[in-house]
C-alpha cells in the first residue's frame, strides 16, 4: 500500500463522537499524520502518545476501533512498521475495553490481517517479529495459522522463530506441541530452546526432566529474551516458575521448587539474581515456597553478589522461618548485620532480623540506631502499616537509651523522629523514662508524639501532671497539624472534652480530610457533645455538587457521628443514601465498603437503604459490607441463602476479606453449604496465595494474616465439611 492512500478517509469518521482515555477522540487524526512525519522524534512522539490515549494502560476504547484499520494501513506503507505493528498487537491482546462492545477492538485487529499477514515476509527481521507476536493475539486461528506455520518453515532468525512459535501455541496449544517439543533440540539456539520451554507449558504438557534441563542450559537467560515483545517473558525463569505453580498441582509445584533450588545453586552472580527474582515470584505465588525455599536462600546470604537480592526477599519471609530453619537465617541476619557503621546492607540485614528474631536484633539495632534506618522503620511497626499495633520489638533497655538520645537530638527530623514515638508507644509503660524526650520532641512529631505520650505515661504522679499540661498547651497552641491529636490524647489521660471540642470544631471547618478524622473523635465524644451538631451538619458536602471520595468518605463520618450524638439514626440514613447513590464508579470502592458497614452498625433503622444495599453486593469489594448491613437490618431467610456465595467470592478475590469473614460469621453455619465450607477451607489450608496486590513488602504477610482468619472462621463455624 501507497504511504499517501494509508490515510485516505481518516477525515471522514466521526472522531469527536468517539472517546478515548483522555476524553474526546477528536484529536487522533492529528497525532496519526504525525506518526508519518519524516522527523523521526516527531513520529516518535505520535507513537508514544497512541499508546497514552487509544491504548491506555492496556486499556482499549471506541476510537480504539476506529484508529486500527489506519495503524493497518500505516504498517503495511512501511510507515514505521515494527512499532505499529506492536501496537496492533497491544490492541489486540488487551481485555480491558472501556464503553467498547467485548472483542470489538481484537477483532478490528483481526479484520486486518490480509493487510498485515505478508509483513511476516518482510525484509527486516523485527518487522517479521512483530507481525508474528500481533498475530498471535488476534484469536483468529484459521485466518492467522497457516501464514505463521508457513513462515515457521523458512524462518532462520532465533528471536523471530521463537515470536512465531509463542504466536503458533497461543492460537493452537494442542496443535503446536510436537513443535514446541522439538525446539528443545539442545543444538538448537538458547533463544528457541527456552520458547519452547515456556510453549511447552503454554500447551499444557506435563513437566518433565527434559524440560528441568532445558531451562537450566539457558540461564542466565533474561539477555537471550530482551527483544522479545511479550514482556512477562522477558524474564523467563520466572515466567517458567510462575507457569508451573498456576497449574495448582502437587506434581508442578514440586517441579518449579525443584528447579529453583538448581538454579540458586548454580554460581555466578547474574544466574542467581535471576534465581532469586524468580524465588521471590514463587513466595508470593505459593504458600508452601518460603519453607522450601528458605535454606537455599540462607546459604546465599554469604555471597556478597547475591546478599543483597537475597535480603529483599527476606524482608518478605523472614518471619515465616520455623524450627532449625529460623535460627540459621537468625545466624546468618546477625553476621551481616554487624556490618560497617553506615553499611546499607547490614541495615537491610538488621531490618529482617527484626521480624525473624525481633529479641536478638534489639541489643544490634541499639547499638547502630542513628545507621539503621530500616531497621528501626520495622521495628516501629510502621513498614506500610503506620501504627504501634504492629510493632514487634521487645523492650530492651539499651534500646530505651539509643532511643532517648535520638530523641534529644533536635537535629533529628523526617520520619525517624516518628519512628521513635511509635516504637516507644508498642513498649507502654516500660518506656515512662523517655517522657521527657517525647515532651521535647512534641513540635517535631505532632501527630505520633500525643499518642505515644498516652502509652507511654505513668497513671500517676508529677510526670503525669506535666504531661497533661504539655497537651493542653499543644492543643491550644502546638503545630495546626497536631492540635487535634493532643487534644485526643488529652481526652483519653482525663476524660476532660473541652480541649477536643474546640479541636473538632476547628478541623471541621477544614478540607475533607481533617473534616473526616474531626467527624471521628466527634463520634466517640457521642452524647457528650451535643454541641458540635450545627458544625457537624454545616460541614456535610452538597449531593448537587460533584464530590469526590474525599468528600463522600467525610459525609459517611458525619453521619455516624451525628448518630452517635442524637441517638437519631434517620439523618444517618439519609446521609448514607446518598453516599451509595454515588460510590459506584472506579474510585469510590471503598467508601461504598465504609457506608455499608456504617449501614450494618445502624441496624434495623438502616431498612431504607435494602434497594442500595442488594444493588451493591453485585460488586466483589462491597458485597461483605453489602451482606454484612442485610444481616444486620434483618432480611429473610430466601435473601439470606443467597449472601454466602457472593461474600466468599469476595474473600476469593482479596477484596474485603475482613468483613467478608465477618460477614460468614454472621450467616453462620446453618447459611452455608458443605461447598461453602470447602470454598472456605480452600482460603485457610490452600497453597496458592489469595492476597496478590497491595504494597510490595505487605503482600505475604497480607496473605498469612488471611489465612489465619480464614482458618478462625471455619473454627468458629465449628468444623468444615469433607473435602471433595
Amino acid at each position: 500500500m501507497d504511504l499517501a492512500d494509508a490515510l485516505t478517509g481518516l477525515d471522514d469518521r466521526p472522531w469527536a463522537a468517539l472517546q478515548h482515555a483522555y476524553g474526546s477522540a477528536e484529536d487522533v487524526p492529528a497525532v496519526l499524520r504525525a506518526l508519518t512525519d519524516d522527523d523521526a522524534e516527531a513520529a516518535g512522539a505520535a507513537l508514544h502518545e497512541l499508546y497514552g490515549n487509544i491504548w491506555h494502560q492496556g486499556t482499549v476504547y471506541a476510537a480504539t476501533v476506529e484508529a486500527v484499520p489506519f495503524l493497518a494501513r500505516l504498517a503495511a506503507a512501511g510507515c514505521r512498521s515494527a512499532d505499529v505493528l506492536a501496537l496492533l498487537g497491544s490492541i489486540a491482546e488487551s481485555d480491558d475495553e472501556h464503553e467498547v462492545a467485548r472483542g470489538a477492538c481484537r477483532g478490528a485487529v483481526a479484520a486486518q490481517l490480509p493487510l498485515l499477514l505478508p509483513l511476516m515476509d518482510a525484509e527486516d527481521a523485527q518487522v517479521r517479529q512483530a507481525a508474528a507476536w500481533m498475530s498471535g493475539h488476534t484469536a483468529a486461528r484459521d485466518r492467522a495459522w497457516p501464514a505463521l506455520e508457513r513462515r515457521w518453515a523458512v524462518e532462520r532468525e532465533p528471536v523471530v522463530r521463537a515470536e512465531l512459535l509463542t504466536a503458533m501455541t497461543r492460537l493452537g496449544p494442542e496443535a503446536s506441541a510436537d513443535t514446541a517439543v522439538a525446539a528443545l533440540d539442545p543444538a538448537g539456539p538458547p533463544e528457541l530452546r527456552i520458547a519452547g520451554v515456556l510453549a511447552c507449558l503454554d500447551a499444557g504438557l506435563p513437566w518433565d526432566a527434559a524440560l528441568l534441563d532445558a531451562t537450566l542450559s539457558v540461564l542466565p537467560a533474561d539477555d537471550l529474551v530482551s527483544e522479545r515483545l511479550d514482556e512477562d517473558r522477558r524474564e523467563p525463569l520466572r515466567a517458567v516458575v510462575d507457569a508451573l505453580l498456576r497449574r495448582g498441582t502437587e506434581e508442578d509445584r514440586e517441579g518449579a521448587f525443584v528447579l529453583l533450588e538448581a538454579a540458586l545453586a548454580i554460581p555466578g552472580p547474574e544466574v542467581r539474581a535471576e534465581a532469586v527474582w524468580a524465588a521471590d515470584r514463587a513466595c508470593m505465588i505459593s504458600r508452601a515456597a518460603p519453607a522450601r525455599l528458605l535454606p537455599r536462600l540462607v546459604s546465599l546470604l554469604d555471597d556478597p553478589s547475591s546478599a543483597p537480592d537475597v535480603l529483599r526477599l527476606l524482608h518478605k519471609v523472614a518471619d515465616l522461618a520455623t524450627g532449625s530453619g529460623a535460627d540459621a537465617l537468625a545466624e546468618a541476619l546477625a553476621r551481616l548485620a554487624t556490618g560497617p557503621e553506615a553499611d546499607d546492607l547490614a541495615d537491610s540485614a538488621l531490618a529482617a532480623l527484626v521480624t525473624a528474631a525481633p529479641a536478638r536484633a534489639a541489643r544490634l539495632l541499639a547499638a547502630d540506631l542513628p545507621r539503621r534506618p530500616r531497621a528501626l522503620a520495622v521495628a516501629s511497626g510502621s513498614r506500610g502499616i503506620g501504627t504501634a499495633d504492629e510493632a514487634t520489638m521487645p523492650f530492651e533497655p539499651l534500646l530505651l537509651d539509643a532511643v532517648r538520645r535520638r530523641l534529644a537530638d533536635p537535629e533529628v527530623r523526617g520520619n525517624e523522629p516518628i519512628h521513635l514515638a511509635l516504637l516507644l508507644a508498642s513498649w507502654g509503660a516500660q518506656a515512662s523514662a523517655a517522657v521527657p524526650e517525647l515532651l521535647d520532641a512534641l513540635p517535631r512529631v505532632p501527630l505520633a508524639g500525643p499518642k505515644a505520650l498516652v502509652a507511654v505515661c505513668p497513671a500517676e504522679g508529677p510526670v503525669r501532671v506535666r504531661v497533661e499540661d504539655r497537651l493542653r498547651e499543644a492543643a491550644d497552641k502546638g503545630p495546626e497539624e497536631g492540635r487535634l491529636a493532643a487534644a485526643h490524647a488529652l481526652y483519653e489521660m482525663t476524660g476532660d472534652t473541652s480541649a477536643l471540642r474546640t479541636a473538632i470544631r476547628s478541623r471541621l471547618a477544614g478540607h475533607s480530610y481533617d473534616v473526616r478524622n474531626a467527624a471521628g473523635h466527634a463520634a466517640e465524644l457521642g452524647a457528650a457533645a451535643p454541641e458540635l451538631v450545627p458544625d457537624l451538619r454545616a460541614a456535610l458536602s452538597d449531593p448537587g455538587e460533584r464530590r469526590g471520595t474525599p468528600q463522600l468518605d467525610a459525609d459517611v463520618r458525619l453521619a455516624e457521628a451525628l448518630w452517635r450524638i442524637t441517638g437519631d439514626a434517620s439523618e444517618a440514613v439519609g446521609i448514607l443514601g446518598t453516599v451509595l447513590a454515588e460510590s459506584d464508579g472506579p474510585w469510590f470502592t471503598w467508601t461504598g465498603v465504609r457506608a455499608a458497614r456504617l449501614a450494618a452498625r445502624l441496624g434495623p433503622a438502616a431498612r431504607p437503604l435494602r434497594p442500595a444495599l442488594e444493588r451493591i453486593l453485585t460488586t466483589p469489594l462491597h458485597a461483605p459490607a453489602g451482606a454484612l448491613a442485610l444481616l444486620a437490618i434483618g432480611v429473610e431467610e430466601e435473601l439470606r441463602r443467597t449472601l454466602a456465595d457472593p461474600v466468599l467470592v469476595a474473600a476469593e478475590h482479596n477484596a474485603d476479606p475482613d468483613t467478608a469473614f465477618e460477614a460468614l460469621l454472621s450467616l453462620g453455619r446453618r447459611h452455608l453449604t458443605d461447598d461453602h465450607l470447602n470454598r472456605l477451607g480452600a482460603l485457610a489450608d490452600g497453597d496458592r496465595r489469595v492476597v496478590n496486590s497491595g504494597l510490595e513488602d505487605q503482600i505475604i504477610h497480607a496473605d498469612e494474616r488471611l489465612r489465619t482468619r480464614a482458618r478462625d472462621t471455619l473454627s468458629a463455624l465449628d468444623g468444615r465439611a469433607e473435602p471433595k
